[in-house]
């Protein structure tokens, strides 16, 4: 085993086990649910968003390894940031995942933090690729104003 897939196992798996930010926050200014239909990932995710930053975070469900990973790793990196630079991560996520040419991957693969690159072998896998993007999608309908201070559902399909 090489050692990004060696990396990519012990990501996955280390917040599989323990993800982090997994709760319902009880003050939270948007809210939005994620679905795979396609798999049953079912994720809720929490924002407290104030003066334009994402204060706090939170998500809970029920997913995969790999979606509850992305999960939680999504919420470590955009806690305190702006929304502009949550959506940057975001983006270039999605890119990374959703480029149709490996030469548009490595373009913005060296933009993203580590924790984010070992997903890159997923694109490989379509139904794998929407059970990691699956909390991205969420998390951009709360950029894109949706959920606030209402549930919005968005679906992966």
């Amino acid at each position: 085993m090489g050692n990004i897939e060696q990396l990519y196992q012990d990501t996955i798996l280390s917040h599989n086990r323990s993800p982090r930010n997994f709760r319902k926050l009880e003050q939270f200014s948007h809210t939005t649910i994620g679905r795979n239909p396609l798999c049953g990932d079912v994720y809720q995710l929490f924002a407290r968003i104030e003066d334009e930053h994402i204060t706090d975070i939170g998500f809970q469900g029920d997913g995969c390894a790999i979606s509850k990973a992305s999960s939680s790793i999504m919420s470590e990196l955009v806690k305190g940031k702006t929304l502009t630079e949550a959506g940057k991560y975001k983006d270039d996520f999605l890119q990374l995942l959703l480029a149709a040419k490996e030469e548009q991957q490595e373009s913005v693969l060296a933009k993203l933090p580590r924790k984010l690159q070992v997903f890159r072998g997923i694109s490989e896998y379509p139904m794998r690729v929407k059970c990691a993007t699956l909390i991205w999608r969420a998390l951009e309908a709360i950029l894109q104003g949706q959920g606030a201070e209402a549930e919005t559902a968005v679906s992966t399909e």
